[in-house]
């Protein structure tokens, strides 16, 4: 075996880590909506449990600000992957082997970019994580300002 066919085996052997990685991202960047929406539903259950544990409402914003970075921080790293199978990885396989149509072997990793309703999806896709880890904790805040009258200084200040 001769030196281009090893780099193309070892770069090839990248991008099925790259791809392992950014699908186990994926599944963990997805599944933080459902651990979110779970963390809402306990702690509103507990906070309208009873009058004294309204206060478990300005848990939320917490969760949201967590929950939500982290969302954020994975769907970057994403992005990141894909940014560098198609920019990077791409070139040197392409180096390696003399062909300038790889797109045609890595055809899904540019294809998927193009779709004209991509846009919309995007916008879509930020108008639901708004209303998830923003929204969600704003409506508590307020929640918790209506339910609460008298609350100490405190927590006046940090509302």
């Amino acid at each position: 075996m001769n030196d281009k066919q090893q780099m193309l085996e070892v770069y090839l052997k990248e991008y099925e880590k790259l791809k392992d990685e950014q699908t186990q991202r994926i599944g963990f960047r997805d599944n933080l909506l459902y651990v979110t929406l779970g963390a809402f539903g306990a702690v509103i259950s507990f906070a309208l449990a009873n009058t004294t544990n309204y206060y478990a409402l300005l848990v939320i914003p917490w969760v949201c600000l967590i929950l939500g970075w982290t969302y954020l921080v994975n769907d970057e790293k994403i992005s990141a992957l894909g940014r560098y199978i198609r920019l990077n990885l791409v070139e040197k396989i392409k180096e390696q082997t003399g062909h300038t149509d790889i797109e045609s072997i890595f055809g899904w990793e540019i294809v998927h970019r193009s779709d004209r309703r991509r846009k919309r999806r995007k916008i879509e896709q930020l108008i639901i994580d708004e209303i998830t880890f923003v929204f969600s904790g704003v409506i508590a805040l307020v929640a918790f300002r209506f339910l609460v009258t008298q609350f100490p200084v405190t927590i006046h200040i940090l509302w």
